[in-house]
């Protein structure tokens, strides 16, 4: 190819030299077509017109400043002079970004004058925003608390949520300057994180940054502001909770004991003291917000165990929780704490634990030391006793000083029980004290125990103590006293109702999140929507409250019927009529569909699904499909033609269900689509599947129905018989007796079946033992072959050793002659020289 290439080009250039004529129309043609080429492009460059400038994507009005050329230089000299700034990252096409203007322009107008709102377009391609970011979605928040930051926050972009994470981040911390405001910000269920810091020395005391930073550090991982940071600058106060030295972070907890932070084993910083945190806080309630896009995070909580879900109506803004949460968290609190310890209302728990030793002097008085531990969170062991290992010190200081010390006195006293109390700080517990009391006990009071326990008691409290109810079908422990432990989970409904409709809700008691606030809390009071989800046996329930009945009382019946060993509660079949709409407008359907002329294959839902393939003098063939199913679709049209073919027999109903989007009892799922079933009229129990290795076609189904319908009805032959004798009776008898023959045609036909399919076995199992003799066979001969050739192999070795050693008999021989000629050659010299004289002579002759 290449020497033709050659050639033409040597007979161009040949003819060009001989006509040069041709040379310089080569050359201008040449230059035409660059220049051709060049204005071709040149033009193909102005046919994509240039893009418009971006325009400014909030209102003038807004007080938000709009960087619309993505002047992403502008925004660090913005944020630098102000205390807290909001940074808005959109792009003017997405519709997100249209949908969270509107929120962001409400939440301006509130906070304008504590927060610097910027917006920039960071899809402008010839901004600095798009040149320095990568987004992989639009909008984005980030803020900023002074130098500290960005904080992205990942909430829901709705105003209420939005201002509510604006407030969070304005006041990281709660300030605490009384004991009531304490008491008052450790009583809510939420964890709490007090830290103690003196503002003597300076303004800002060693460490206190650093923790300001651990509260805007937990900001960045829950939007939501769930733990909660409060800051004590008073020693008074700080003692309430056994905090004695600066710089210390106190970890509140409800049903365990609480923790201050080891600075000795973690670097006090914000990173280490935030992960301390949520390493070590107990929450008995969590709030979810599913993003609404594809996500694991539902998934990853249920996959945990069984959750109950709540959609409660939820202000973001509200200072106080609202009394519906409120009612739930204390059923979350007794739920989850398992000890039985005493409780009074105040929200603080009492522990009593009593030592008692023979006094030395004499043996029957006895001296009782009593610690009474009264600290605000409940203990966490079930024991008698709940105090720690180290108050046994404790005792035996009480003892010597209590008993021993004061024996005279005690012994002298003709009262038959006797106590002093004292009462000191623990250095082992935090935020609890001991009450300690010393009393003699003489041996015929142990008969009237009551009355000492009541003389104590009053020695001991001195205000009333109420003891909760610990009936046996409460909740208060109910964690620790059943395998199926159920983990609390709230759902605002006004973000997350379409999920609450998927599990079963109605849609009538759906709310919006813009509704004002009394609206809200007119509606808190009202009854919301609960549902127990158990992802591994695939099941939920949901709550049906009682009008008579109370939240607390319906949902305290409610966890008690999941926990039983052997539930009451029924599973939930959701169905079309539960994501389309209320019952009532399924209802009002079902009637117009009744009185329209009937369809040639019925549609079945989760509520008609029973009574349709349960019907008695039916014989219905059910079509299992999902819309989903690429191969149930392209049956639709075999099943329209049999169901054409079967429109005049009122006995057989053809009929499908939606198995994704109609729940069915277990029973009666399939496990795989499409798949059809035959319910046999008056033979419901003797359902019969279609075999799936036959293929779905119109003969095929025929057969199917006429191989597995039933063919009379019981009554039928009793009315038989009652009737008169006449013509009719005799047409009646014929038509007996050949339906006698049917039947017996259908034994004859199962029977035969029944050989055909023990023939089919037995055919079956002959093959397999050929196949197996077969393979025996191939082993033995396998075996043989490797026998045979191991056999050639030693017989070839022999072979290789017998030649080998003939050779060396050989050259043993030729040795032993060579040996055997040197040494008679040495034997016989003269008479060898002799002859040799005599050959020579003889020679010369």
């Amino acid at each position: 190819m290449l020497r033709r290439v050659r050639q033409c080009l040597r007979q161009v250039l040949f003819q060009m030299a001989r006509r040069p004529d041709l040379l310089c129309g080569a050359i201008v043609l040449s230059v035409l077509v660059v220049l051709a080429v060049k204005l071709t492009c040149s033009r193909a460059k102005n046919v994509v017109a240039a893009a418009r400038p971006p325009v400014r994507f909030f209102s003038p009005d807004a007080p938000v400043v709009d960087l619309y050329l993505g002047q992403l230089d502008q925004v660090e000299r913005l944020r630098s002079m102000a205390e807290v700034s909001l940074i808005f990252f959109y792009a003017p096409w997405c519709a997100h970004s249209m949908a969270a203007r509107q929120e962001v322009q409400q939440v301006a107008k509130k906070l304008a004058k504590q927060v610097q709102f910027v917006a920039v377009n960071c899809w402008w391609s010839q901004g600095k925003c798009r040149r320095q970011n990568r987004f992989y979605q639009y909008p984005v928040i980030h803020l900023f608390y002074r130098r500290f930051g960005p904080i992205e926050y990942s909430g829901p972009i709705v105003a209420p949520y939005v201002e509510s994470f604006l407030l969070r981040v304005i006041t990281p911390l709660t300030y605490l300057p009384s004991r009531a405001h304490l008491e008052d910000f450790l009583s809510n269920h939420e964890p709490r994180v007090v830290g103690f810091f003196q503002f003597n020395s300076s303004p800002q005391p060693p460490g206190y940054l650093t923790y300001l930073s651990s509260a805007l550090q937990a900001l960045k991982r829950d939007f939501r502001g769930d733990v909660r940071f409060g800051v004590i600058t008073s020693k008074h106060v700080a003692e309430a909770i056994s905090l004695t030295e600066d710089k210390t972070v106190y970890l509140h907890r409800r049903l365990n004991s609480s923790l201050i932070f080891p600075q000795n084993e973690r670097n006090f910083t914000s990173e280490a003291i935030c992960r301390w945190v949520f390493e070590n806080h107990q929450s008995v309630l969590q709030w979810l917000q599913p993003p609404g896009t594809k996500s694991h995070l539902l998934e990853q909580e249920l996959l945990k165990g069984p959750a109950l879900l709540l959609f409660l109506p939820h202000n973001p803004l509200g200072s106080e929780p609202s009394p519906l949460l409120q009612q739930v968290a204390d059923i979350a609190v007794r739920y989850h704490s398992c000890d039985l310890s005493i409780w009074d209302g105040s929200f603080s728990w009492r522990s009593r634990c009593c030592q008692s030793v023979v006094l030395p002097h004499t043996s029957t008085s006895t001296c009782e030391v009593c610690l009474t531990l009264r600290p605000l969170t409940p203990p966490a062991s079930s024991a008698r006793c709940f105090f720690p290992a180290q108050t046994a010190e404790v005792f035996q200081a009480l003892l010597r000083q209590c008993c021993l010390t004061q024996l005279p006195s005690l012994a002298s006293s003709r009262t038959e029980t006797s106590a002093t109390c004292s009462s000191f700080l623990n250095r082992y517990s935090p935020f609890s004290h001991f009450s300690a009391c010393c009393r003699r006990i003489e041996p015929h009071f142990n008969q009237s125990q009551t009355k000492e326990e009541t003389d104590f008691q009053e020695v001991q409290h001195t205000g009333p103590l109420s003891v909760p109810p610990q009936d046996k079908d409460g909740i208060t422990g109910l964690k620790c006293h059943t395998n199926r432990t159920l983990r609390f989970y709230l759902l605002d409904e006004a973000l997350n109702w379409p999920l609450a409709m998927r599990l079963g809700a109605s849609d009538s008691t759906n709310v919006s999140l813009h509704q004002d606030t009394s609206t809200r809390a007119d509606r808190s009071c009202d009854a919301s929507f609960a549902a127990i989800v158990n992802l591994k046996d695939e099941t939920h329930h949901i709550l049906h409250r009682s009008p008579a009945a109370t939240l607390t009382e319906s949902l305290e019946a409610f966890i008690r019927n999941f926990s039983a060993p052997y539930s009451l509660l029924q599973r939930h079949l959701v169905g079309e009529e539960d994501r389309n709409g209320s019952k009532e407008e399924v209802q009002s359907s079902d009637k117009q569909r009744a009185v329209s002329p009937p369809l040639l294959i019925t549609e079945l839902t989760t509520s008609s699904f029973l009574s349709s393939v349960m019907e008695l003098q039916k014989d219905v063939l059910l079509f299992y499909y999902t819309q989903w199913c690429g191969f149930c679709s392209v049956l639709n049209h075999i099943l329209i033609q049999l169901a054409r073919l079967l429109q005049g027999n009122d006995t057989i109903t053809v009929a499908r269900v939606n198995v994704a989007r109609n729940d069915l009892p277990w029973e009666f799922m399939v496990d795989h689509v499409p798949s059809i079933l035959l319910f046999p009229r008056f033979r419901k129990h003797l359902s019969v599947k279609y075999p799936d290795d036959l293929p779905i076609t119109l003969p095929n189904l025929l057969h199917f129905i006429l191989q597995h319908c039933s063919s009379a009805d019981p009554a039928d032959t009793q009315s038989v018989d009652t009737q008169p004798s006449g013509p009719a009776a005799v047409l009646r008898k014929e038509f007996q007796a050949l339906r006698q023959e049917v039947q017996a045609l259908h034994h004859a036909r199962e029977r035969l079946s029944k050989q055909l399919a023990q023939l089919w076995l037995d055919n079956r199992r002959l093959k397999f033992e050929l196949r197996s003799l077969e393979e025996k066979l191939e082993e033995q001969h396998r075996e043989k072959s490797r026998q045979l050739e191991e056999a050639l192999r030693r017989l070839q070795e022999l072979a290789d050793t017998s030649e080998s050693l003939l050779n060396e008999n050989t050259l043993l021989r030729v040795l032993l002659r060579a040996l055997k000629d040197r040494t008679e050659a040495k034997e016989h010299p003269e008479g060898g020289e002799k002859e040799s004289v005599q050959k020579k002579s003889h020679l010369a002759s």
